[in-house]
């Protein structure tokens, strides 16, 4: 049974523990060293793209790499940002560098670094010299330069109101601390961000608080059913109030306590302040009910001490970034890395209150609750986060890792279906591919246990073998698109329109992706010693040679007749593609680089075309198909063209700077791709322990491992210019490999390597030190 508190007595326990507050000092890192916070900046991607994108397909399509410079725990429930934008619309997240005016601080729930929609969010205002009550009317000019933003902190000046705004938080809740110039009135707005004209708000004048909810829906069609619960809010203070009253639009109804069900509505206090006078504000949140949200606030946050939470998330995020302790010179190199950590710590994020309840998947009324100990996650982005992120986590945070892919698994309990990209803590009908299948795999074959496999497996096989039978299921997202006829043709036909609620066609990036992820399901086949569906899987994983059209070498539509289509199409973009062309997913064969080289009449092939994806301008950086490209010369025996491609991705890519992503973060998959990178391994086939070895950036680096063993990589003579490997060691052995094994990595040890400006070609180039082959 859930418990319950009423608010009057929640408010009495905050009160009971008030503390004095100290004034905000410095990061450090306890030790009076340079803290790692001080080498992220979080608004990387909250401008326009100023990196390079060469080649035929230009930047990305969007335009901004929808990032926040928010302040959070790694994974944390809220993403607490400053607003520049009030909307909750698609593709239009709260925080715009470009943006001139400040609207307020909101607990957002943007999936950072996509292009979807933020939910269940409200916002807050200090304001001093009038009442003003929608965001753009109160909205207040500040300077960039006068911002202060590290994960643990954000602070600046609201130019025309003279205030000093300063926040910090924990996972669900935050606490604001707002310096007046002038002695006068202050007032605090606030209002839940439905743009739908639902929700509530409520003023209690006894308790010091504001309350309320913002419903979460999908404002566009198509995305599955409405999510059917909301975003509950309680802000607390401790001013004595003067005035109260709510509003609606520019309707503003003094002493009314409550206003509910329309656009634009929110609620105001007014109080007295004195010149320097500082008023703390505290929030939380909860998508179960607003007692939650206050039990989370007691829990998290129960004084009023800002300096004590400021250390405490100081502290966390610390313990986050130094599980990799690089040492370089190159300052703007360790800051690109740190600021990717960064942003590669945002998503999936916690769901449930600190007792472990969260409204339930897919249909989110009725309430869950955890086994004491684990956090339920939601907000995947699998599409793009399989690739790099979820292998990032599961290499550094294992028992994190389990944890998400538990709470996959009570996805598929609940809702009856794996989920294809679960977001809104419901299934959805974006993207293409089972990708959770991928990243439940990475994480199994890879040795992470604190997650139910036998009902995992049974979730993936369900996706791998059945078609819902309910149209509305089908509708909703549930289950993989065009099952029926990939399991017949042994590819998706041209024919097959693939219904959907945006991708229509898309027949042969799904084929090649249903084929991956068939591989990965195989692979925990024969790990739970089901030989049956194992040699079923590895059969349907070569699937993807059924549309690797042999006249050209590249992928290709084909009909259910068996031919292929035969328009030149092999660099333009094309429908039967998602989100680019033929060239970009002919190397979507991760399980079997050899077969695709067969597919392409030999090895020669292979290589000239994998060298016309950097030299004629064809690969594209901003969208994830291309992201293990560069990787995938290991293959052929020649790394050093590896090394060369991924430094050169590197460089005019990712720059340290708010435009300095060439396209969208895509929930960090961008972020994590480049700490992959420039640590000098990556994951090209999530699913294998496999990570192709490409140029470490960093003199030297190590992993300090949850399991305590320690992983160092030391790169004698690595700078811009000396990008090749010469001749490397695995602790005192000579190293010939061209990859490294996520064994050898959790084993500890010590890497080491030779680089130089020149290519070693002699170097990784045997057959015997390229990848092995995983589909025998």
């Amino acid at each position: 049974m859930k418990r319950t508190v009423c608010t009057y007595c929640s408010m009495l326990l905050v009160a009971a523990s008030l503390s004095c507050v100290t004034s905000c000092s410095p990061p450090n890192d306890g030790r009076g060293q340079k803290s790692l916070l001080d080498y992220v900046d979080t608004r990387v991607g909250t401008s326009p793209s100023i990196t390079h994108t060469a080649g035929t397909f230009g930047k990305s399509t969007e335009e901004y790499g929808q990032t926040l410079p928010a302040v959070l725990e790694p994974n944390g429930m809220n993403f607490w940002t400053p607003q520049t934008r009030d909307t909750e619309q698609k593709c239009i997240a709260p925080y715009y560098y470009v943006d001139s005016l400040l609207q307020g601080f909101r607990n957002s729930h943007w999936i950072v670094g996509g292009c979807t929609q933020d939910y269940g969010s409200m916002t807050l205002m200090p304001l001093s010299t009038t009442l003003r009550l929608q965001p753009e009317a109160r909205a207040t000019r500040f300077s960039h330069q006068e911002e202060k933003t590290t994960p643990a902190y954000y602070s600046v000046s609201l130019l025309d109101e003279g205030i000093q705004a300063e926040m910090t938080a924990r996972s669900r809740s935050a606490i604001f601390r707002f310096t007046y110039d002038k002695a006068g009135k202050g007032y605090l707005v606030v209002n839940p961000n439905s743009d739908e004209g639902e929700g509530y708000i409520a003023v209690d004048t006894v308790n010091n608080q504001i309350y309320g909810y913002n419903p979460v829906h999908r404002i566009y069609q198509g995305w599955g059913k409405p999510a059917g619960y909301s975003g509950h809010f309680v802000v607390g203070f401790r001013k004595k109030i003067t005035d109260f009253g709510t509003f609606k639009g520019d309707s503003l109804l003094p002493h009314t306590a409550r206003m509910e069900k329309g656009a634009q509505i929110g609620a105001y206090i007014e109080f007295d302040v004195e010149a320097g006078e500082e008023v703390l504000v505290k929030a939380a949140s909860s998508f179960t009910g607003p007692t939650e949200a206050m039990l989370n606030l007691i829990a998290e946050i129960p004084h009023w001490d800002f300096e004590q939470t400021h250390k405490e998330l100081n502290d966390i995020w610390e313990r986050q970034l130094s599980s990799i302790e690089v040492e370089t010179d190159n300052l703007a190199d360790k800051e690109k890395f740190y600021s990717a950590f960064y942003r590669a710590s945002f998503l999936p994020h916690t769901f449930n209150d600190v007792d472990g309840t969260y409204p339930a998947f897919a249909t989110g009324t009725p309430i869950q609750q955890l086994p004491a100990g684990e956090t339920y996650y939601e907000d995947y982005s699998m599409w793009d986060t399989y690739r790099a992120l979820h292998p990032l986590v599961n290499l550094l945070f294992p028992t994190k890792g389990g944890d998400m892919m538990q709470s996959l698994v009570h996805k598929y309990e609940q809702g009856g279906w794996l989920p294809i990209f679960p977001c809104w803590n419901s299934y959805t009908a974006a993207m293409i591919g089972d990708h959770c299948i991928a990243a439940i795999g990475d994480a199994y074959i890879k040795g992470i246990r604190n997650f139910d496999i036998a009902k995992a497996y049974e979730g993936m096989r369900k996706n791998a073998f059945e078609t819902p039978s309910n149209p509305a299921e089908y509708k909703d997202g549930m289950g993989r698109r065009a099952l029926t006829s990939y399991l017949e043709y042994g590819y998706i036909p041209l024919e097959d329109g693939v219904p959907d609620a945006f991708h229509t066609k898309e027949q042969v990036s799904r084929t090649l992706e249903y084929a991956y992820d068939d591989f990965v399901l195989a692979q925990v086949a024969k790990a739970l010693d089901k030989p049956e569906d194992y040699q079923a899987l590895m059969q349907r994983a070569a699937n993807y040679r059924n549309v690797i059209d042999p006249r050209t070498g590249y992928a290709q539509g084909r009909h259910a007749d068996g031919t292929f289509l035969n328009d030149d199409n092999a660099f333009n973009f094309a429908r039967f593609i998602t989100e680019g062309a033929p060239c970009h997913y002919t190397w979507y064969a991760p399980q079997d680089p050899y077969g695709l080289m067969e597919c392409m009449g030999g090895k020669d092939n292979y290589v000239s075309k994998l060298d016309s994806m950097f030299s004629e301008g064809r690969y594209w950086h901003g969208n994830e198909p291309c992201h293990q490209v560069a990787f995938m010369f290991n293959y052929a025996g020649q790394p050093w063209k590896t090394q060369r491609a991924v430094r050169h991705v590197m460089e005019t890519e990712y720059l340290n700077a708010p435009g300095g992503l060439s396209g969208n973060d895509d929930a960090g998959q961008m972020s994590a791709w480049y700490m992959f990178a420039a640590m000098g391994f990556y994951p090209v086939c999530p699913g294998t322990p496999y990570y192709m070895l490409a140029s470490p950036s960093f003199p030297s680096f190590t992993l300090n491992l949850e399991n305590g063993n320690v992983f160092t990589v030391k790169a004698g003579n690595a700078s811009e210019k000396n990008i090749y490997i010469q001749s490397a060691k695995l602790n005192g052995k000579p190293y010939t490999r061209n990859y490294i094994t996520h064994q050898d990595i959790l084993d500890g040890g010590v890497m080491e390597f030779v680089m130089g400006p020149e290519p070693n070609k002699e170097w990784g180039a045997r057959p015997e030190d390229c990848p092995p082959d995983v589909m025998k």
